[in-house]
C-alpha cells in the first residue's frame, strides 16, 4: 500500500515537474526564436536596402560573379558557407578598414540575383565567387509562388549544408532577391533545442531520485502512525478478549447452577464484577485519550501552584504506600508556578506515583523531587526495583505497551497510564522522558516551562 501511495506521489511530482520544465523551456525558446528571426529580417532588409540604393547601383563591380552566363567563377556551391571565406572580405556598413566600399552592409555572407519576371536570371552580385550552378539552385529554392506583385515576400531554405534567408523584391519587370547566410543564427536555434533536451533529462533525473527521497520521508509518518494503529488495535482486541472471555466462562458456570443460591455463587459473580470493572477503567482510559486528542485546541491553560499540585497527589497516597510497606520520601521546592491545566497535571503526577509504587517491589522506596532548572520546572519520580531495559525506553509511552506482558495482571492496568501522561505533557508543550539502570530502578521526568 504505501509503495504505491508513494509511486503515486513520484508520477504526479514528476509529472508536474516536467509540464513545467517543458513551458518553461517553451517559453525560452520562443522568445529565442523571435528575436533570431527579428534580428535576421533587419539584417536582410538592411542589405535589401543597400542593392536597391542608386549608389551601389551605379558602381556595383562586374568581376564578381556577376551576370548568369559570366565565366571566371572558381569556387564552388559548396564554398558559400560562412567558414569557407575570409575574414577580411567581411565589410562594415561603408566596408569598413581594407573592405571592399560597395560590399553590403551586413555580418553575414550575402548575395543577390535578378530576374525576369518568368524568373529566369538576368544578373546577380556577390563578394565572393560562386558558380553559375550555386546562383541557379538558390533560385529554385524560392518559394515564387507566393511571391505578390508589391510586397516583399522572405523565407529561409537549406543549400549544401548551409541556411539561407531571403527576400524577394518586386523590381519593375522582374524581381531582386537577396540572400544572406543564417546558419550561425539557425545553429544557436538548434543548440538551444539539444540543451533544453539535455539539461531537462539531467534535471528530471535529479528529481526523480530527490523526489523519491522525500516521498519516503514524507510517508514514513504515515506508515508509523498506520503501524501503531494496527498495534493499538490488536492491543485493545487482546485487552478485551481476556476480560470477556473470563465473564463468558463465569456466566456458564452459573448457568449450569441455576438451581443453586446467589450466596454460593458469590465466587462467580464477583469474578464476573471486577472483569467488568477492568473493562470499564479501559473503555474509560481509551475515551479519555481520545478526548484528549479532539480538544487540544480548547483546552483552558492558566498559571498555577505546581507546587501545591505536586504535594495534594502525595499527601492522600502516603497512607497507601506505608500500607505496601514501601518507603516514600519527597523534597519539593515551593511556590514554583506553570502554565497549563492543573486538573490534567495532577493527573500526570498521580499516573507516575502510582507507576513507582506498583514496579517498586516490597520494602522498595520511591522518591519524588520538584525543582526548578533554569526557566523550567523539573518533576522527577522514582523508584527502586527491576529498572527498564534500555531498548524498551523510547516505547514504554506507547499505548498498552508493557517490558513484560507476563506481569501486565499481577500489576493491573492496561498499559495505558504513561501515554495518557505523554498526551498530556505534549498539549502543555512539555516534555517527559525516562531514565533507567537495570537492577537498581527508574526515573521519570516530566519537564514543564
Amino acid at each position: 500500500m504505501f509503495k504505491k501511495l508513494r509511486n503515486r506521489f513520484l508520477i504526479v511530482n514528476l509529472v508536474s515537474i516536467s509540464i513545467m520544465m517543458l513551458v518553461a523551456f517553451a517559453t525560452i525558446y520562443t522568445i529565442t526564436y523571435q528575436n533570431v528571426q527579428r534580428e535576421t529580417s533587419m539584417e536582410l532588409y538592411k542589405v535589401s536596402d543597400f542593392y536597391h540604393s542608386p549608389y551601389n547601383s551605379s558602381k556595383m563591380p562586374r568581376g564578381e560573379g556577376q551576370g548568369s552566363g559570366t565565366g571566371g567563377s572558381t569556387g564552388s556551391g559548396s564554398s558559400s558557407g560562412s567558414d569557407s571565406f575570409p575574414s577580411d572580405a567581411m565589410g562594415g556598413d561603408n566596408g569598413g578598414p581594407g573592405g571592399d566600399p560597395n560590399s553590403p552592409p551586413a555580418r553575414s555572407v550575402s548575395f543577390m540575383i535578378k530576374t525576369d519576371d518568368q524568373w529566369k536570371i538576368t544578373d546577380t552580385h556577390s563578394r565572393f565567387d560562386m558558380e553559375d550552378t550555386f546562383y541557379t539552385e538558390a533560385l529554385q529554392k524560392v518559394d515564387q509562388n507566393k511571391v505578390g506583385d508589391s510586397e516583399r515576400q522572405t523565407g529561409q531554405f537549406a543549400l549544401d549544408g548551409t541556411d539561407w534567408a531571403y527576400v524577394v523584391d518586386p523590381s519593375g519587370d522582374g524581381h531582386m532577391i537577396v540572400f544572406i547566410d543564417v546558419t550561425a543564427q539557425q545553429g544557436i536555434l538548434t543548440n538551444l533545442i539539444y540543451t533544453f533536451a539535455i539539461v531537462g533529462l539531467v534535471m528530471l533525473i535529479v528529481i526523480y531520485f530527490l523526489s523519491r527521497y522525500f516521498a519516503n520521508r514524507s510517508i514514513a509518518p504515515v506508515r508509523e502512525a498506520f503501524e501503531k494503529q494496527k498495534q493499538f488495535i490488536g492491543d485493545a482486541s487482546h485487552e478485551l478478549k481476556t476480560p470477556l472471555a473470563i465473564i463468558n466462562t463465569n456466566a456458564d458456570v452459573l448457568l449450569a447452577n441455576q438451581d443453586d443460591t446467589i450466596a454460593n455463587q458469590a465466587k462467580w459473580l464477583h469474578y464476573i464484577k471486577s472483569e467488568t470493572e477492568r473493562m470499564t477503567g479501559l473503555t474509560n482510559d481509551l475515551l479519555y485519550l481520545t478526548q484528549m486528542d479532539d480538544s487540544r485546541s480548547t483546552m483552558i491553560h492558566a498559571k498555577f501552584n505546581m507546587s501545591d499540585a505536586v504535594e495534594s497527589i502525595i499527601l492522600p497516597m502516603e497512607a497507601v504506600i506505608f500500607e505496601k510497606n514501601i518507603s516514600l520520601d519527597y523534597n519539593i521546592e515551593p511556590n514554583l508556578t506553570v502554565h497549563g491545566n492543573s486538573e490534567q497535571i495532577k493527573q500526570v503526577i498521580l499516573i507516575l506515583l502510582d507507576n513507582a509504587v506498583k514496579y517498586s517491589g516490597p520494602k522498595g522506596a520511591v522518591n519524588v523531587t520538584l525543582q526548578k532548572q533554569n526557566n523550567d520546572v523539573v518533576l522527577a519520580v522514582s523508584n527502586t526495583g527491576e529498572g527498564i531495559a534500555l531498548e524498551h525506553l523510547d516505547r514504554i509511552f506507547d499505548r498498552f505497551y508493557r517490558t513484560d506482558s507476563s506481569r501486565a495482571r499481577k500489576h493491573g492496568g492496561h498499559g495505558l497510564g504513561l501515554a495518557i501522561a505523554r498526551s498530556i505533557v505534549d498539549q502543555h508543550k512539555g516534555e517527559v522522558y525516562a531514565r533507567s539502570v537495570v537492577g537498581e530502578g527508574a526515573t521519570f521526568y516530566v519537564r514543564l516551562s
